[in-house]
């Protein structure tokens, strides 16, 4: 249930914000929902091994087709100018160097095909399709004398193999041409699993990912796992002998259980599927994996208590290669750590850990376990890299600016890219306080307090309390363009951290474990009571909402309490025995909550649902119609409740979306109804608090 990133393409009707091009000026102005469409998501840097060039995707929406595309680009360790490595109008992502240096590696679905492997020289020149598997490859890595890839690729369709084979056999019919193709009746699906849906995928058959090596000289394709389990995260071996994965293969069923281990695998495995080797046994999920410099250890990130599921602090262990006891490197730290790898001279280990409403980069020497933190900051790093000469090349977000590219070299850290410096200097933003308060227990919680963008000493403002997803989940010193378009709107804005939050142990995270909607709620509360203490709040002008979880939170503080003037519930979630068995969390339910028929007082008791005889807010419920995540169930029950109460309330499905929204014209205009439910319902302003269904008409383009 983890909430997402929003993008926007256009902008609002004027009836609901005020909306304006982008015009050079000297003053600064209050963000807009077209500036979201120029907003440019940087992410996944890859440093080179001498460390003097960095490679990076860039995603943009694509204003004509309606969707999303992402470009590599390369920039020197140094700064100055970026390259653009791949063309408009055709989506690259996932770049990787070869370990030689020579050539940079890729995923690109051209000429509308599935997903493969391009190589471009680093010298120059055309990118070269490696790669014609039926299928998509998920994911890629190259071996360490950048002669070949391990693929991860999930099995092929029936479908997929036909049309390969066709493709192979018929050379394209020019009468062909222009003429439209008769879509073929879709077979139907046969469930035999106890895991059937994920989101993003939908149903699960039997198909599963395996790996496999491909050779770069002969583009020989050799499969080395198989079997009814999913295989991923493929590392390999310093001597390239060795491939490492993650793969839950417990008995008798990987759907019942949250086992994941680190197994290894020859890389010239020539029988199909070979016979892994497993490294670790610990019951809960071990990930991540990454090879010693010297090839005798595997360091993973780990989770030991699989009864507590998402709830368990992730950490950082160490096995031999070989297998045996593994050492825990950051139990005492008691914070989620992840993408571990070793640094160079193989004497420490680096990861990425939550602290705090911060995510940084520490550093666990494997000698004293001593952990330091080399790229710090009141910031959130989602992603690194590290070059042979220990330089790293970070993606970092702050509150108030959007994610870019930053080097740590000799211990100074430095931003290189500037893809977003152009439209920041013409905004007016925001700067978020970290604050702390006292819950109704007298628990200690933080969360970040926007101000509006005019704010005025000792002026009272309508305030918007923003619960985040989850529910093991923070918010970060990030920049959030819903959070500033809201303060740009003259709204403050809560973003607490209740308990049930990553970043503070492992016993606040679990502290909500089989209780949603109690210690929560009152940490959610005490934000506002703290807001309007300090004289910023005015308790007669609040709003609530929020996604996924903070979409279920909503819908439990407008069950429980009458403060708010409106709630906007997206992805929220009503009646649970209703979500089990039509949504993804089989597991979950299961180890939380028990099954509903034997425990049917508790799923009861945390139902939303039964509160609504309760609810007199406006509330706007929103959600995607084939999220199977948090279902539209979930929103559309609570609507029809209150509808039927006579309640003032409305309900809007957004068609092929998933749990995270990916069509920038549906995220302009769920923007455009946030805005306009808040303004009409908070503010008490005359417009409408619902637009017309057809809103294309209300936006106007970003320049």
């Amino acid at each position: 249930m983890k909430l997402f990133h929003l993008f926007a393409l256009v902008a609002l009707c004027p009836c609901a914000v005020a909306v304006h091009a982008q015009q050079p000026s000297s003053a600064p102005r209050p963000i807009t929902i077209a500036d979201y469409f120029q907003i440019r998501e940087v992410h996944d840097p890859q440093i080179t091994p001498d460390g003097q060039w960095i490679a990076y995707s860039i995603s943009t929406p694509n204003r004509e087709e309606d969707k999303s595309e992402s470009r590599i680009w390369m920039i020197a360790a140094t700064g100055g100018d970026a390259i653009a490595l791949t063309a408009e109008g055709v989506s690259s992502s996932h770049p990787r160097w070869s370990p030689d240096g020579k050539w940079l590696a890729f995923l690109s679905a051209r000429d509308e095909g599935k997903t493969q492997v391009w190589l471009l020289n680093r010298l120059g020149g055309e990118a070269q399709k490696l790669t014609a598997t039926p299928q998509d490859v998920n994911d890629f890595v190259w071996s360490p004398d950048s002669t070949r890839l391990a693929l991860a690729l999930r099995d092929p369709t029936d479908e997929e193999l036909d049309a390969a084979k066709t493709n192979k056999d018929k050379s394209p019919d020019p009468s062909d041409a222009g003429k439209s193709k008769k879509p073929k009746t879709q077979k139907p699906w046969v469930i035999d699993r106890l895991q059937f849906k994920v989101d993003e995928v939908g149903y699960l058959d039997r198909r599963r990912t395996h790996l496999y090596t491909f050779t770069l000289a002969g583009k020989a394709l050799t499969q080395i796992t198989s079997g009814d389990y999913d295989d991923d995260e493929p590392a390999w071996s310093p001597d390239g002998k060795l491939i490492a994965f993650a793969s839950n293969r417990s008995k008798p069923d990987p759907d019942a259980t949250y086992n994941k281990d680190i197994w290894t695998v020859a890389s010239d495995n020539s029988e199909k599927g070979g016979h892994p080797t497993q490294v670790t046994t610990n019951l809960g999920d071990d990930s991540s994996p990454a090879w010693s410099p010297d090839g005798k250890w595997i360091v993973y990130s780990t989770q030991l208590d699989p009864k507590l599921f998402q709830y368990a602090t992730k950490h950082i262990a160490v096995s031999p290669a070989s297998g045996g006891a593994a050492k825990v490197l950051t139990l005492a730290l008691d914070r989620m750590a992840t993408e571990p790898r070793f640094a160079p001279d193989g004497k420490s280990v680096y990861f990425i850990a939550d602290d705090d409403g911060t995510q940084v980069l520490c550093q666990a020497n494997l000698a004293d376990g001593k952990i330091s933190r080399p790229v710090s900051g009141r910031f959130i790093l989602y992603a690194y890299s590290v070059a042979k000469s220990g330089d790293i090349a970070a993606q970092i977000a702050t509150a108030e600016r959007p994610d870019e590219i930053y080097v740590s070299h000799a211990g100074t850290l430095t931003r290189v890219s500037k893809a977003n410096d152009a439209l920041l200097v013409q905004l007016k933003l925001s700067e978020p306080e970290y604050v702390r308060f006292k819950s109704k227990d007298g628990t200690e919680v933080a969360g970040y307090l926007y101000k509006p963008v005019d704010y005025v000493p000792g002026k009272k403002y309508p305030t918007i309390l923003h619960p985040h997803g989850g529910p093991v989940w923070s918010y970060y010193a990030e920049f959030s363009h819903l959070t500033q378009l809201f303060a740009a709107n003259g709204y403050a804005v809560l973003l607490p951290n209740p308990r049930g939050s990553s970043g503070y142990g492992q016993d606040f995270c679990k502290a909500i474990w089989a209780d949603w909607g109690n210690k929560d709620y009152q940490d959610d509360m005490a934000m506002v009571d703290y807001a309007i203490e300090k004289g910023i709040a005015d308790p007669e002008k609040l709003g609530v909402g929020g996604w996924s979880y903070g979409g279920i939170s909503t819908d439990f503080i407008i069950g429980q309490t009458t403060r708010f003037k409106a709630a906007i519930s997206g992805a929220g979630a009503a009646e649970f025995t209703s979500l089990y068995g039509h949504d993804q969390y089989q597991r979950d339910y299961f180890t939380e909550l028990g099954y509903p028929w034997e425990n049917k007082a508790l799923w009861e008791k945390l139902a939303p649902f039964y509160k609504v005889k309760n609810i007199t807010t406006p509330a706007l419920f929103m959600g995607g119609n084939v999220d199977w995540n948090v279902p539209v169930l979930g929103g559309e029950q609570m609507y029809q409740a209150l509808k039927a109460l006579g309640r003032e309330t409305e309900l809007v499905v957004y068609p092929s979306e998933y749990h995270g929204f990916s069509t920038p014209s549906h995220i302009a205009d769920r923007l455009a109804r946030y805005l306009a439910w808040y303004n009409h319902y908070v503010k008490g302003d005359s417009t409408p608090a619902s637009l017309p269904q057809d809103t294309s008409k209300l936006y106007k383009t970003a320049n």
